[in-house]
């Protein structure tokens, strides 16, 4: 799930929230109940898939990235929600659903799709990312390198906060849907995803810049995140709520700013705890309350996600398209 220094291409100038109504957009917007309509589709999706795995210890970070890349012929599914308070306007919750392949031992491919809903307004789906991950180094080192890489195809009224970039406020997703869906975005993202495990402990940083496609200054930000297991040694049987299967540790992320004003002003800062529960069966439960830290910021985050790993996803389907046994 949020390193060289990462870039994003987006449709917005820095006067976000009092121009938006005078740019020519896309409108992006369904009148389903798209939130139902990702959790059937990702529901289905587990049914049907009936490759077996292993146990594996996700991440707890839902903005952070450590260095770990999708086991090769592996497929990850995830869904993940956010639900934000908004200061003089509607609250909402934000959701998107992810489907993560291990296309090489150095190469991680991502697709996700966006939704929202803002309470008291509307649902709509805000857009498509497509992410990708390169493993600098071959093997371990003191710090491990990943080169991370995402093109966005969203409305101004994707609300996911799936990374904090630029001089992104508050007050840039107080508007009715109606008038933020009529912005449409493509941006380019780069990372450097710095990350080191030791003694249990993960500590991951990840710079960021974001640039629009069109002519707007380059965005940057960042995150940092810290974890460990509860428990270190394996218990002798399987089970459910052993501490070595929960993960717990914090992440803080913000936005640094443009090309002509970079720092800390006029900009959102989030620290949030973060947990994982990965259970025996495969599937892995996160949870993370979030905390802004300034008066830019949304004040409060509820982030939850779900996800399933398929190990074999691609040998399967090799298989199933006639491929080599």
């Amino acid at each position: 799930m949020a390193g060289g220094v990462p870039v994003f291409f987006s449709n917005r100038d820095d006067g976000r929230s009092e121009n938006r109504g005078l740019r020519r957009s896309s409108p992006i917007t369904i009148s389903l109940p798209v939130r139902s309509l990702f959790i059937a589709a990702l529901a289905l999706l587990c049914v049907l898939l009936s490759a077996s795995r292993l146990p594996a210890q996700e991440s707890p970070y839902i903005v952070t990235y450590d260095h770990y890349l999708e086991e090769p012929g592996s497929l990850d599914v995830e869904y993940f929600s956010t639900f934000g308070t908004q200061r003089n306007a509607n609250e909402f919750q934000a959701f998107w659903a992810e489907f993560e392949y291990g296309v090489a031992a150095w190469y991680t491919t991502e697709f996700y799709l966006d939704g929202q809903t803002t309470f008291h307004d509307s649902t709509l789906f805000t857009g498509l990312r497509w992410e990708n991950r390169f493993r600098l180094l071959p093997r371990e080192h003191f710090l491990n390198p990943v080169l991370y890489v995402e093109f966005e195809n969203t409305s101004g009224a994707d609300k996911i906060l799936k990374e904090v970039e630029g001089h992104d406020v508050e007050a840039d997703y107080a508007e009715p849907n109606a008038e933020l869906r009529r912005e449409h975005d493509h941006e380019l993202e780069f990372k450097l995803l710095l990350s080191k495990s030791w003694r249990g402990w993960n500590v991951a940083v990840n710079p960021l810049a974001v640039k629009n496609l069109s002519n707007e200054p380059w965005e940057f930000g960042y995150a940092i995140g810290a974890s460990r297991p509860l428990a270190l040694k394996a218990s002798a049987r399987r089970c459910n709520l052993c501490p070595e299967n929960i993960i717990a540790g914090v992440e803080i992320y913000g936005g640094l700013g443009d090309r002509y004003s970079l720092g800390l002003h006029n900009t959102s800062q989030y620290l949030a705890p973060v947990a994982a529960w990965n259970l025996p069966s495969g599937w892995t439960l996160r949870l993370s309350p979030g905390f802004g830290l300034n008066d830019d910021s949304h004040r409060f985050l509820l982030r939850w996600g779900v996800s399933r790993e398929f190990s074999g996803f691609g040998e399967m389907v090799s298989h199933l398209f006639g491929g080599r046994q």
